[in-house]
């Protein structure tokens, strides 16, 4: 007792002098953890995790902290709600580091995005963009950022000029087409088809040269929109129609181009074709997204109420209410964002108390450490305990079912008739009954070889821990005759192991004990009764057993 006291001092020691590193190690750290943000942001922020910010003491190594820990939430496409300490790092690094300076801006435009400020974070992208003397390397990196806000804003004539740039700056070819393809956007969101579609013209061109399937497909399709929204609803229905004949009927956006194809003939007047068009791409639409695609939805809900005004010259509720049940969605979504913000905000504050509680901070730890190390002792004095409980209840169990064993042998046998007495038969069979389902409970070695060493005496078990001829005598005299209308009436349609399941659940045995006695596993056991239901034509929610003896 007194080395396992010791032993457990020298533990707590060692850890209350591991708790507290040196600046140094965490510079070190969060050096390690910056090298490979990159190339593995799951290891770097594990890194972070570990560090303890209250630890940190030194304004430069707070800042770098919160700075790394927002950038590789960003990098790993997280949430950001947490991250509202990235504000004081981008003060902290503004004007000092410009590497940092913009990464840490950039960070800090994304918690904006994160928590609802779309506008804001957009405002501060092009301050940034704006900086003085920034390398290319990294004015890339907030073009990108900026670019992919205003996309999701909707923004045009604001978005060309910057989408230009970006692409004037990338050096890597998937980069530049992507950066074509912001381009292409800002061009539709200001209203100029034309420059739009001559852009889209050109990534058809190199999808095509380069044998890019899927986006050659997808180019085609902006290109078919782009048709319909310069009035060319003839020239977008052949192109189309192209699609189709190049892709299958069955592609993947069959659903959208029927809809595109909807909004031509609708643009055309002709409405019946318009019904027919929408009703086609609704089906797909189930087959191909189920109830999931909230977006498809949106928009065919506005085109059957235009499509219904149009043939009966009033609006129907129904699909009021579908447009209002996305926006509902969305909103329920912004309110969800707003919680999680809300409990960003509450971790913040805790983080800060944290903060203040420095000095009373490793006293906690001890605390901490000195409840777990007396959890741990008094565990493992309860552990001991319980196996000498468990070792004398086995003893017992052992000592009874040789009792039983030595009942067993020397039951008396009425004279010379050759019949037993019927009471002394069914408790002979009880007890046996018994000596078979106490050795399911407690499946130890020993139980086992004297189980097959009594099932023996009458037959043979064959390997098995019962004899199972005998077994099904047993129930049969126990409960009336019941194995042998079990095999009359089920022998041709029940196999071996599912009669010896059924027999031994009606002798009261458990899927656990029956696992024992039959050599399965429990979950073979779950789908062997499974199978027995069906078989058996038991309804779902009535007993086995019962409906047998009913």
């Amino acid at each position: 007792m007194r080395k396992s006291i010791y032993v457990l001092t020298a533990i707590v020691t060692l850890v209350i002098s591991s708790c507290s590193k040196s600046d140094i190690q965490y510079d070190k750290d969060m050096e390690r953890a910056e090298k490979m943000m990159r190339s593995n942001t799951d290891s770097a922020l594990s890194i972070l995790e570990a560090i303890d910010p209250s630890e940190l003491k030194i304004d430069s190594l707070r800042a770098k902290y919160h700075f790394l820990m927002a950038y590789g939430h960003m990098c790993g496409n997280r949430s950001m709600i947490a991250d509202s300490l990235i504000t004081y790092a981008h003060d902290y690094y503004r004007g000092k580091d410009i590497v940092r300076d913009i990464r840490s801006g950039i960070a800090s435009a994304w918690y904006r995005f994160w928590v609802g400020d779309t506008h804001g974070a957009m405002a501060m992208l092009d301050s940034l963009s704006g900086l003085p003397g920034v390398p290319d390397s990294i004015m890339i990196q907030t073009l990108r950022t900026r670019v992919l806000l205003g996309v999701s804003e909707y923004q045009g004539r604001q978005l060309i000029p910057l989408a230009k740039k970006l692409h004037d700056l990338e050096t890597d070819t998937m980069r530049q087409i992507e950066a074509k393809y912001m381009l292409l956007t800002g061009y539709e969101y200001a209203g100029e088809p034309d420059s739009a579609l001559y852009i889209i013209e050109e990534l058809i061109d190199y999808a095509r040269k380069n044998n890019w399937g899927d986006k050659h497909f997808q180019f085609e399709m902006e290109r078919a929109q782009l048709l319909t929204e310069q009035g060319k609803n003839a020239e977008s229905d052949a192109l189309i129609g192209w699609i189709f004949q190049k892709a299958g009927h069955d592609n993947g956006a069959a659903d959208y181009l029927h809809f595109q194809c909807a909004i031509n003939a609708l643009n055309s007047g002709d409405i019946s074709r318009a019904s027919l068009h929408l009703a086609v791409a609704d089906s797909l639409a189930v087959k191909l997204r189920g109830d999931d695609d909230v977006y498809y939805r949106s928009y065919s809900n506005l085109l059957h109420a235009i499509i219904d005004f149009k043939q009966t010259g009033s609006v129907k509720l129904r699909h009021i209410n579908g447009l209002n049940n996305r926006q509902s969605e969305r909103f329920n979504r912004m309110k969800a964002s707003q919680w999680e913000s809300e409990r960003g905000a509450l971790q913040q504050q805790n983080r800060a108390l944290a903060l203040k509680a420095e000095s009373e901070h490793k006293t906690v730890i001890i605390l901490i450490i000195g409840i777990v190390a007396f959890l741990v002792v008094a565990g493992a004095f309860r552990i001991i305990i319980i196996r000498r409980q468990r070792e004398r209840e086995n003893e017992e169990r052992i000592e009874a079912l040789q009792k039983m064993v030595d009942e067993y042998k020397s039951a008396p046998a009425s004279g010379g008739s050759g019949t037993t007495d019927s009471s002394a038969l069914r408790s002979a069979m009880l007890k046996q009954l018994g000596i078979i389902k106490m050795v399911a409970e407690t499946p130890t070695e020993q139980n086992r070889e004297m189980l097959r060493k009594i099932s023996s005496i009458d037959g043979k078990t064959n390997g098995e821990l019962v004899d199972w001829e005998n077994v099904y005598k047993i129930i049969d005299s126990l409960y009336s005759g019941f194995y042998g209308k079990l095999q009359c009436k089920y022998g041709d349609v029940l196999g071996r192991k599912e009669v010896q399941i059924i027999v031994l659940m009606v002798a009261g045995f458990s899927t656990k004990e029956i696992s024992v006695i039959t050599g399965q596993t429990t979950s073979t056991i779950y789908v062997r009764k499974s199978s027995i239901r069906k078989k058996l034509g038991v309804p779902e929610k009535e007993d086995i057993v019962r409906f047998l003896l009913n």
